[in-house]
């Protein structure tokens, strides 16, 4: 690619320097379909940049000498195992079941464990005395049952059989080691060609040619050799002879400088350059492919190339990996330029392919690797192409163009336009859809140009299809659908029908199948009823949405009667069965994380019977569906991974039945098909038996995971299918989830056991409660018995406490009538007594005698004290509390307070104190006072109640 610098000068250079520059991109612009490209960068893999040499095993894993260590991938994983010494690994080969790897002072072999990791095994720690220092081996072979380890001094020989090693030290050190069918070469550092023979290096050639040139390979050819050079190409070496084997690129490769080359199954050659990427040579030396940066490659530098079984080209480059699918059915052009841009349609014309783009209109020659060409004039936004009666029609942002080679006249320019349909039984005129309703376009005088607007309709029209009694059905993408009726004449629309149902939707399309009207969008795919003129859902086309799988409601009808749907992860196409009406579903598992297409501008054209062109954001791809077929893949277990709840996972056995303990049921299950195609990826299905009875929906994802899985039987069943075509194999890994100690075998005898202890103790505890409970009851019916007997004692004793108190009160009224008595008889005898002494006692001695009797019966001691040890007697300490609580009452007060305890009436007391009973009253106001009671508190009640 050349590069121009543009110096500032006019607006008028600067566009004309713009045009040329334009134009000159477009000459250079190549055209190449190549094979799709799978990259891999050091991000993706988690490794280093710089790959070294590339191998293959029998399960079709790929190995990758890198920087870091050895990669491996399995087609879904990729997994590093650093080198032992942590160096970087040079070089790899898969011989039978292990995969020997060399590096700094190091070499020998990994094997995997039954878990599925590798394991390294060391074959220089037993001559780790004869390694030279700083030696590093560049280098593996097989032959028969030797391996051959290759470092710039030496060469070691490993006996499989014998288990020993030989060591070969040519004088002047070694370039490289190659290998044919029947021998091994090595280049020494002086150049001569050594052939190893007998365990010993044998001279082959000190031809100058060959000592003057790097030898990167050697190839047999026609009973001689095919030797590869570092920068003068091919030589053919036969009887001595050194003769240049010519081919198309030898100046190219003389200044890329090629680091790598490997002859392929079909009999070409990929070389791999430093500066110019990978080249692809016919077996007569014409080149195929030249798949360099610009073209799509990670990187210019080819360190490594190997091919593997399925015809792959693997290309280990300085910065990450590329797998480049040679057999591919699908070819990709990619613009990394930018120069073609997003291609929004195609169209095969004459022996022309035209492609156009939002940057404009391009042809080129059919199948063939010549540039792009852009059409003069239609620089801008392409919409369409459309042929009919022997013109191309292109739609574009600036109207429309007819088509005449590498030019394009403009007969439409009033708006952008959308598509093309000829109006049915008339080739002499067309329909198109504009940003601005519908025109027509007519031929006259073998000239197309513009006719008519069709009046009545202003909506931008992107998607309509013509039906039968002059009807027109429109699809907006923010409007929904219309329904139009026009004149005969093509003029005007005389009626307009608004659907509301099926609904507007993001990228929705209508089109024209089979005579009927279809119409895409999220909710599905809905057919226009023709007696009913209403939408109905058709189940199978909106199949292919189910699921979420909606991106595009873009439908596409080809030449071969096929209609085109695309989704999230498929390319599908429906076809008329042979035998009968009914749609046949054929779907193509290529992602649109993949295709890179615009979404809502899909677009197809097909080439020839089976080669169809899919556009892409940057370019586009050619797919062969008939070629769609694949080698018999498998589907490989490749993981089986356990663990707690928050644990380090663990790797289970692959090849015996798994038995995990009852914690580690959490288990991971990885699978893969070892296949390495860009755009198809392989479907997987699962179920677990034990745990759930349904298969699983087909996804891609190569992994499943089960959490907190009860103890028990399980057998975990995975299959797989390649382009819709189901492999033939179906894992089956058997594994149990073993009981938690405490329901072991043991466990439940011992439960039983401890079962029959308590059992026999809680029948003991049962019996003695029954038995306790039995004296307890007895002994709870004694005690209430007892309980009876008290109550009826102690009410027995209430009864004689009441007598008691009766008798009391009576004794104390008694008491208070015996006071009353005495206090009145001694008054009595006082009155008497003062009476006889009025008399003269010295006249009358009877009357003396008299007083002296009188004498004698007066109590001699006082009435109140009498009163008071006799209430003392009945009531202790009465008097003694009354004054602890009232000290200022006076012993009248106390009196007062004896006869109230008495429970005596005013009436009563009064004789008792000789008072009137107002005074008694007085008395008792007097003492409510003293004692300070509060009003509602009766004084008597008090005194009885202290």
């Amino acid at each position: 690619m050349y590069i121009y610098n543009l110096t500032k000068s006019s607006k008028y250079h600067l566009k004309t320097a713009t045009t040329i520059f334009f134009m000159l991109l477009c000459a250079l612009l190549s055209a190449q379909e190549l094979p799709p490209i799978v990259k891999y960068n050091s991000t993706t893999y988690n490794g280093g940049n710089q790959n070294w040499m590339i191998s293959q095993d029998q399960n079709k894993f790929v190995y990758f000498a890198n920087n870091e260590g050895l990669l491996e991938f399995n087609g879904a994983s990729w997994q590093l195992y650093p080198s032992v010494n942590e160096t970087i690994i040079r070089s790899v080969k898969v011989i039978e079941e292990n995969v020997y790897t060399g590096c700094y002072m190091e070499f020998g072999f990994w094997k995997r464990k039954s878990s599925g990791k590798l394991v390294y095994h060391s074959l220089s720690q037993a001559i780790k005395s004869k390694i030279l220092d700083d030696e590093q081996f560049w280098n593996i072979l097989s032959y028969e049952h030797w391996v051959v380890f290759q470092s710039l001094n030496r060469i070691y020989i490993y006996d499989l059989e014998k288990k020993d090693i030989k060591i070969i030290t040519p004088q002047s050190g070694i370039f490289r080691s190659y290998q044919t069918k029947n021998a091994i070469y090595f280049q020494s550092g002086s150049g001569e060609l050594y052939e190893i023979e007998g365990g010993k290096s044998k001279i082959v050639s000190n031809n100058a040619t060959i000592k003057n040139n790097r030898i990167i390979n050697i190839f047999a050819k026609d009973k001689g050799l095919l030797i590869q050079t570092q920068k003068q190409g091919f030589y053919t070496y036969n009887a001595g002879k050194c003769e240049k084997f010519t081919t198309e690129v030898d100046n190219q490769l003389a200044s890329s400088s090629v680091y790598s080359s490997q002859l392929l199954q079909d009999g070409t050659y990929a070389i791999g350059t430093v500066s110019n990427g990978v080249y692809i040579l016919s077996n007569g030396g014409k080149l195929k492919y030249h798949i360099s940066q610009t073209q799509g490659l990670s990187n210019n530098t080819a360190l490594s190339l190997f091919e593997d079984k399925e015809r792959n080209l693997w290309v280990g480059l300085d910065n990450g990996i590329n797998c480049i699918n040679i057999q591919s059915p699908i070819k990709s052009y990619v613009d990394d330029t930018g120069v073609l841009g997003t291609v929004y349609c195609a169209k095969m014309f004459g022996d022309k392919l035209y492609v156009g783009t939002n940057q404009g209109l391009f042809f080129k020659g059919i199948n063939s690797n010549e540039n792009f060409t852009a059409v003069k004039g239609t620089k801008g936004q392409v919409w369409s192409l459309f042929e009919l009666d022997g013109a191309l029609f292109c739609g574009h942002d600036l109207g429309t163009f007819v088509v005449n080679g590498a030019t394009a006249n403009s007969i439409f320019s009033q708006s952008g336009t959308w598509k093309f349909e000829s109006v049915p039984g008339n080739n002499s005129l067309i329909i198109q859809g504009n940003y601005y309703g519908i025109s027509i376009l007519s031929k006259e005088n073998g000239q197309w140009a513009f006719r008519n607007k069709l009046s009545g309709f202003d909506y931008s029209s992107k998607y309509f299809e013509l039906l039968d009694n002059n009807q027109i059905f429109v699809s907006h993408e923010y409007k929904g659908i219309f329904g139009l009726s026009y004149d005969k004449g093509l003029t005007k629309v005389v009626q307009v029908k608004s659907y509301a149902a099926p609904s507007k939707g993001k990228n929705a399309s209508l089109t024209k199948y089979g005579g009927n009207i279809y119409y895409a969008y999220k909710e599905g795919v809905y057919k226009l009823d023709r007696k009913s003129k209403l939408f109905t859902k058709d189940a199978l086309l909106s199949s292919v949405f189910e699921n979420d799988e909606y991106t595009s409601g873009k439908l596409i009808v080809d030449n071969s009667n096929k209609i085109w749907l695309f989704s999230k992860n498929y390319i599908s196409y429906f076809s008329s069965s042979k035998l009968s009406n009914q749609l046949k579903k054929n779907s193509i598992p290529i992602p649109v994380t993949l295709t890179n297409s615009m979404l809502g501008y899909e677009n197809i054209a097909q080439l020839s019977t089976y080669d169809y062109l899919f556009g892409t954001t940057d370019g586009y791809y050619i797919m062969n569906i008939n070629d769609l077929s694949f080698n018999d893949y498998k589907v490989l277990l490749t993981a089986a991974v356990t663990s707690t709840i928050n644990g380090e996972p663990q790797y289970a056995g692959l090849n015996t039945e798994g038995s995990f303990k009852a914690n580690d049921n959490n288990i991971t299950f990885n699978y893969t098909v070892p296949e390495y195609n860009k755009y198809i990826s392989a479907e997987f299905q699962y179920v677990l038996e034990g745990f759930q009875e349904e298969w699983s929906d087909w996804n891609a994802k190569s992994n499943v995971s089960f959490k907190n899985l009860p103890s028990g039987n399980y057998v975990f069943k995975v299959k797989a299918r390649f382009a819709n075509s189901a492999l033939q194999n179906t894992i089956v890994y058997n594994f149990t989830i073993l009981k938690p100690w405490y329901f072991t075998n043991l466990a439940v005898f011992c439960y039983f056991i401890i079962l029959l202890i308590i059992a026999r103790i809680v029948h003991k505890k049962y019996k003695s409660y029954y038995i306790e409970k039995e004296e307890k009851l007895i002994e709870e019916n004694n005690l209430l018995l007892e309980i009876k007997e008290l109550e009826n004692q102690q009410q027995l004793m209430h009864l004689r406490n009441e007598q008691l108190t009766q008798d009391v009160d009576i004794k104390s009224r008694e008491l208070a009538a015996s006071t009353m008595d005495l206090n009145s008889k001694n008054e009595l005898l006082e009155i008497i007594k003062e009476d006889l002494k009025k008399t003269n006692t010295e006249e009358n001695r009877s009357i003396k005698s008299v007083i002296t009797t009188i004498n004698k019966n007066i109590t001699g001691t006082d009435s109140w004290s009498v009163f008071k040890d006799a209430f003392e007697s009945k009531d202790k300490d009465f008097f003694k509390k009354i004054k602890e609580l009232h000290p200022s009452l006076t012993s009248n007060d106390l009196r007062l307070c004896a006869y109230l305890r008495l429970n005596l009436t005013s009436k009563e007391i009064a004789p008792m104190l000789n008072i009137s009973v107002r005074s008694v009253e007085i008395k008792r106001y007097r003492l409510r006072k003293k004692m300070e009671l509060a009003h509602e508190q009766g004084l008597s009640e008090y005194i009885l109640s202290v």
